[in-house]
């Protein structure tokens, strides 16, 4: 007999019972919900016999391990369906991602969208014959000879076969594929899938290789979930920063230079707004402002260690025979400035931020307007500390977060992302790090999910994954705990002992990427700017010519209180104005006749509330002026 931990209720079965017997066994609701399993801190099949003293988690599709498997197994369902279809297929990859799934295919003749259906029909069939999955391992040579002709999965196994280890497959009825797992029981734990789209993709992601067919899809246990979220896509589109920014003047992406955004007037205006309210909260939570060079020489990128992890992402020059790179991130330049100057326990912690604009190499398939590109502004901070400060300062930071979140309308949760194996420095010191960062949240009261083996190279870290209006999540904020660099960079502090100490370093972000907070915010708002933020605050719709006069004075009012105004000065009527500054987002509409043109008032009209009747401009800028000062979400 072995004992399994149940959540804390300890439970005693014969060795070899599976993860799904044990499962039966807690109920049947359980056993047909069940996705996956988690043995001892691992993720496992249900189908996996279990033989030792273990701690058992049974997964449903609400953990996101369970989701994992869930649309993992939907990938080999629609692989199986393209199979059945179009029998002269070779098959990439199949992941499962963080909305769904995806498989890319090297087919004879191209799909379209149209075919998507077809597909979908062959997968609901495939579904309903309820074929149980087998997983079966292979050593490397006959794994070659099951996949023969599949030169993707060819590939795929000389890579994983180095160290001579059989390969894992799974098989469903008449389809099996190279793959690690874990997947449901059967295809009929799917119950709901929608094929959304299609596209080209680099085999391996290299524009070198072949473009090959990738379909997207989602799945869930329910058809109302399902629907659900086809809403949600629906409404996304409508709040796609790409089309917004076009429609609301914020920026361009053009093809001169892919990845490279241009900003307009209106997006400069809404830049500079949250920039400055950046500024005003760092200043207020005792940080200095620096600026380091945009580009620094190769000896500099080796010491901190970006030459030999990050090259291939950095853009390189050579200027009088020395190797130059374009900065991908802000920290070297942040360590020259510490070390130009000596420094006291006194001194610390030193809180520096940076506003720094930093170039990374992004594969052109990768590019997604604001979301992904090739530069953007980081809003950096380092902060040098003595050890003792370590946990405090990492509490400071996540009151920052919360502070500035709050105002966007926007909660989170956090991630705690520990060592990769491509690091630097010794398991001791990682852990050291990881612990810290876990009992500063852990003391705010706040939860926490590991995220293994995704940590920087340099050290672990917390990174906020914030939910929007759609109930979507972003990765925007992050905490990056360094005991790497100070050592690289011979960091040091004069100690209350007189001695020489090497301090420590957060590096942390909390908008993470100007560019990509806008375009986070314009979909979370849907353009519908908060007041304090909006580009243009006020729009004055005179009714006639004869009231432009009036119209004018009215706008030097407003600005000299500080209010971004326009005036619509066109010969439209004045219906159509209103739906065009309602088109535009814009908060208030003030309409100007010859009643408000001979009392001297406004009519003001809120682009959600209607209209808010008439009121003296005095008033109008009382109310808008405590508006912004509240940041107010209307």
């Amino acid at each position: 007999m072995i004992k399994i931990d149940l959540k804390g209720t300890i439970k005693e079965f014969e060795s070899g019972v599976t993860a799904a017997e044990v499962a039966k066994s807690i109920g049947m609701g359980l056993y047909k919900s069940a996705c996956a399993a988690r043995i001892d801190g691992e993720v496992k099949d249900l189908r996996t016999p279990i033989e030792k003293d273990c701690a058992l988690e049974i997964l449903t599709f609400d953990e996101a391990d369970g989701k994992h498997a869930y649309w993992h197994t939907t990938a080999h369902i629609m692989a199986q369906a393209v199979k059945r279809l179009y029998p002269g297929t070779k098959f990439a990859i199949g992941p499962a991602i963080e909305n769904g799934f995806y498989y890319d295919f090297d087919l004879e003749a191209p799909l379209s969208p149209e075919d998507l259906p077809k597909i979908e029909d062959e997968m609901k069939k495939i579904i309903k014959e309820n074929i149980d999955l087998e997983r079966f391992e292979l050593p490397p040579e006959e794994a070659k000879k099951e996949m023969a002709g599949q030169d993707y999965k060819l590939e795929l196994i000389d890579e994983h076969s180095a160290n001579g280890e059989k390969i894992s497959f799974y098989r469903q009825g008449d389809f099996e594929d190279l793959c690690a797992g874990p997947h449901l029981m059967s295809t009929g734990g799917v119950k709901a899938v929608k094929l959304t789209s299609i596209t080209g993709a680099y085999w391996r992601g290299d524009a070198t290789k072949k473009m090959l067919t990738r379909v997207y899809g989602i799945s869930f246990p329910k058809q109302s979930m399902l629907d659900e979220y086809l809403e949600m896509l629906e409404e996304a589109k409508k709040r796609d920063h790409r089309k917004l920014g076009k429609e609301l003047g914020l920026f361009l992406l053009r093809d001169e230079g892919p990845g490279f955004p241009f900003f307009l007037p209106k997006g400069m205006v809404l830049r500079n707004t949250l920039i400055d309210y950046w500024r005003e909260v760092h200043k207020r939570y005792g940080y200095v402002e620096i600026s380091t060079p945009l580009m620094l020489n190769r000896q500099l990128w080796e010491r901190s260690g970006h030459w030999d992890h990050y090259k291939n992402n950095m853009y390189t020059t050579v200027i009088d025979d020395t190797d130059f790179a374009i900065k991908p991130m802000n920290c070297p330049g942040g360590m020259l400035v510490y070390s130009s100057e000596p420094h006291s326990y006194r001194d610390l912690p030193l809180r520096v931020g940076e506003l720094g604009l930093v170039h990374r190499h992004e594969l052109s398939g990768t590019l997604h307007g604001l979301f992904r590109v090739r530069c953007f502004t980081q809003d950096d901070a380092h902060i040098f500390m003595t050890w003792e400060q370590m946990k405090d300062e990492i509490k400071n930071v996540v009151k920052l977060f919360d502070e500035v979140y709050s105002v966007f309308g926007l909660s989170y949760q956090i991630e705690v992302s520990t060592m990769p194996e491509d690091h630097m420095g010794e398991k001791e010191t990682w852990d050291f790090a990881t612990d810290t960062l876990k009992a500063a949240v852990e003391e705010m009261g706040k939860d926490y999910v590991i995220n293994e083996g995704d940590g920087a190279f340099y050290g672990p870290k917390l990174d906020f994954h914030l939910s929007d209006s759609l109930g979507r999540t972003w990765q925007c904020g992050t905490i990056q705990l360094d005991l790497q660099l100070p050592e690289r960079f011979e960091l040091e502090y004069t100690g209350a002992d007189g001695q020489k100490h090497r301090p420590v370093m957060i590096h942390r972000v909390v908008l993470g990427s100007i560019e990509r907070f806008i375009g986070v915010i314009t979909e979370h708002f849907a353009g519908k700017f908060p007041l304090w933020l909006s580009p243009v605050q006020a729009v004055i719709l005179p009714i006639s010519e004869r009231h432009h006069e009036y119209a004018q004075s009215l706008k030097e009012q407003l600005e000299a209180a500080g209010l971004r105004v326009e005036c619509d000065t066109r010969n439209e009527k004045i219906g159509y104005k209103i739906r065009e500054a309602q088109l535009q987002q814009t908060p208030y509409m003030l309409v100007v006749g010859d009643k408000e043109a001979e009392t001297g008032t406004i009519s003001p009209r809120h682009r959600k509330d209607g209209d808010l009747g008439a009121m003296s401009v005095e008033d109008f800028i009382a109310k808008t002026k405590a508006e912004i000062a509240s940041k107010e979400i209307k």
